[in-house]
């Protein structure tokens, strides 16, 4: 099991609080980056916002291989959609 450094923080006036670098590296993360924030049984949950964006496309891409769709099918539906709305 992996030993758990404990890092504190201040908050500033606007209850702001600054990441260490050693956090950010672990993470992943740099300037600019959005973290999702969550409270779980009275702990702070930080993950990045790009981490959250590829499990949602892991989840989708398990979808369509559970439909039996083909990313090409839905290419192609996605096309005459537009071209029926364009049309109209």
């Amino acid at each position: 099991m992996r030993k758990r450094k404990r890092i504190k923080v201040v908050l500033g006036p606007k209850c702001q609080m600054p990441l260490p670098k050693e956090i950010c590296d672990q993470l992943g993360t740099g300037p600019g980056d959005v973290l999702e924030l969550m409270v779980e049984d009275s702990t702070l949950v930080a993950r990045p916002r790009k981490r959250v964006a590829l499990e949602a496309l892991k989840e989708i891409q398990q979808a369509f291989q559970c439909s039996g769709i083909t990313e090409d099918e839905l290419q192609e539906a996605g096309r005459r959609v537009r071209q029926d709305y364009h049309i109209a």
